[in-house]
């Protein structure tokens, strides 16, 4: 039988009866057709869930009764930072779903010389909360209980000037001209920074904004891989190298 995960912000206490999510309610009552008494999975983020079952199933709402909690986490032992260039689009949806799969830590959107996408403040604001949609989506189906961070989007510049010369976390940029291979790393004990470049890639200015930073280049193979492929084949074998995967 198929247990549901349903992320709901907020506290959870166990024999508390609770109001779901409007959206996750419906998917439950008229998409999914579940019943009174079925069981769910219920987190808010901070590492636990907790067993629950379906209480009353209305119009108006649906509430779940709250069971016992379950410290379990599924959170990789390497931290890892994506600096994503905004991609257009189901694009960017996409990289933060699997990014979020893959085990990322922190998820930075930034805006660099090639990033087509626009964002006004009211719309920067509209778009990380939906993001935010997105990765606790991504969380329900992974089964992770713990939600990566995403930074509001911001200039490279900007954010590249906020890391402190004493963190000796490792960084790189995707550059497919690149020296470096992944099997070239070694071990990373304070985990790793990753920028990928938007559609178009890194400009010549973003990469010295990039190397003066400290992150270093590093290339995936002979082929020239697109921006919503590049960043999640790098987390992919990080995580191979020196993470979960290994």
């Amino acid at each position: 039988m198929r247990i549901p995960r349903i992320h709901v912000p907020g506290l959870l206490q166990t024999g508390a009866t609770l109001q779901l999510p409007e959206q996750a309610g419906e998917h439950l009552a008229r998409v999914l057709r579940l019943e009174s008494g079925h069981p769910l999975i219920l987190f808010n983020g901070d590492g636990s869930e907790y067993d629950a079952r379906l209480a009353v199933l209305s119009k108006r709402s649906v509430t779940a009764e709250i069971g016992s909690r379950r410290e379990l986490s599924r959170e990789s032992p390497l931290r890892l930072t994506l600096a994503q260039g905004v991609a257009r689009g189901d694009k960017m949806d996409w990289i933060l779903q699997k990014a979020t799969e893959l085990g990322v830590a922190r998820i930075v959107p930034v805006i660099t010389e090639r990033t087509e996408v626009r964002l006004d403040e009211d719309r920067a604001g509209k778009r990380l909360a939906h993001w935010s949609q997105v990765i606790a989506s991504a969380c329900e189906q992974c089964g992770r209980n713990e939600l990566p961070q995403i930074l509001p989007p911001q200039k490279l510049m900007h954010w590249c000037a906020g890391l402190t010369e004493t963190d000796s976390t490792a960084r790189f940029a995707l550059l497919p001209e690149a020296d470096v291979g992944p099997r070239d790393i070694g071990r990373l004990e304070q985990g790793a920074l990753l920028l990928v470049g938007p559609e178009g890639g890194l400009s010549d200015h973003d990469i010295a904004i990039a190397r003066n930073a400290k992150f270093r280049g590093l290339r995936l193979g002979p082929r020239i891989l697109r921006t919503e492929t590049a960043g999640i084949a790098a987390l992919a074998a990080l995580q191979a190298i020196a993470g979960d995967f290994a």
